[in-house]
């Protein structure tokens, strides 16, 4: 027998005040229990139990043995219920990891309502673009953005797919006009977000259609931060791609316009991973079942709000001759928009 097992026993013997009855409580044989009181004494040299056949008692050094028994015994209850509490009841920290721009635009809003749901769970979130290892440094879930996954012994959860639009400025479209098509982008100043889930060094769009169509271009910037590359574009500085999260702002107050609508960028799928799904911790199992359950809906909120702001724009000339461009954006005319840009 193994000396917890043991110990155990000889608690029960000391407490039942009996080997007989210690044996029935144990479901065990009155030679088993004594066999395992010997063997915890032959382990330790030292005699626990003065035994004859009519009584038994407790040695000095059997008394403290018996107490130092019952305070590792019951700790030992107590990380068990713990541990199976853990499976149960979500509770504790989760170390969650989320790339640069979904993490922050998705996954930490989605953590809020998390928390509004299980309080008890405190949540400890890196954000970050290269994605760490994450058994080695201890993260419970990672919430990742990539065409494919590489294999590993992680488990994954597919939450959605998610693709960057291609922006620009008012301003830059006026002056360099408005691509109708791809390959147009080849006489346009190209700007480029260098995301580890990304090409590297090129535009891979998929049309309305299924084609692929690939822009390799020079460019005169490029940025691994998507509000950055943001900035950039309402700058007027060029044609850029952003997740759909960052450029909807934009989008809605009119500094920035799709370009493209009928285009995305190559599709990038969204994927939960953790360690394994024996035992699975309730913290764990619980935030990837909501991961699993709204990201989905969130995606769905931000297509529909997307579907309002696209909207191609239209070149004709004004009053006074001049070329400019109309599109909905947030329902104004751009020149509405660039008039007010002068007053101010």
């Amino acid at each position: 027998m193994d000396t917890l097992r043991n110990m155990r026993v000889f608690v029960r013997v000391v407490e039942s005040g009996s080997f007989t009855r210690a044996a029935t409580s144990e479901t065990m044989t009155t030679a088993q229990v004594s066999r395992a009181v010997t063997d915890l004494e032959s382990r330790l040299r030292t005699r626990l139990l003065n035994r004859t056949t009519r009584r038994m008692s407790l040695t000095e050094a059997g008394e403290r043995y018996f107490q130092s028994c019952k305070r590792i015994l019951a700790d030992i209850e107590q990380a068990e219920a713990e541990a199976a509490a853990a499976h149960a009841n979500p509770s504790g920290k989760l170390r969650v990891y989320g790339g640069t721009s979904f993490g922050q635009h998705y996954v930490m809003p989605l953590i809020a309502r998390y928390q509004q749901h299980l309080p008890e769970v405190s949540v400890d979130l890196t954000i970050a673009q290269q994605m760490p290892d994450i058994i080695e440094e201890g993260f419970d879930v990672a919430v990742v953005v990539a065409a494919d996954l590489e294999d590993s012994a992680l488990i994954s959860q597919h939450l959605g797919s998610t693709a960057a639009i291609l922006c620009a400025s008012p301003d830059y479209l006026r002056a360099r006009g408005v691509p109708q098509a791809f390959d147009d982008l080849e006489s346009h100043t190209c700007l480029h977000l260098t995301d580890a889930s990304l090409p590297a060094g090129q535009w891979v769009s998929e049309g309305p259609l299924g084609e692929t169509f690939r822009h390799t271009g020079v460019t005169p910037f490029q940025v691994n931060n998507p509000e950055a590359l943001a900035l950039a574009i309402r700058e007027g500085m060029g044609i850029g791609p952003l997740p759909v999260p960052v450029a909807l702002p934009g989008l809605a107050d009119g500094t920035l316009v799709r370009v493209l609508p009928t285009h995305r960028l190559q599709k990038l799928n969204i994927y939960a991973l953790y360690a394994s799904r024996r035992y699975l911790d309730a913290k764990i199992r619980t935030f990837v079942e909501f991961l699993r359950e709204k990201v989905p809906l969130v995606l769905a909120e931000q297509e529909t709000a997307l579907a309002t702001c696209d909207a191609p724009l239209h070149p004709h000339a004004d009053a006074h001759g001049a070329r400019v461009y109309e599109g909905r954006g947030n329902g104004r005319d751009l020149r509405d928009q660039e008039r007010l840009r002068l007053v101010n």
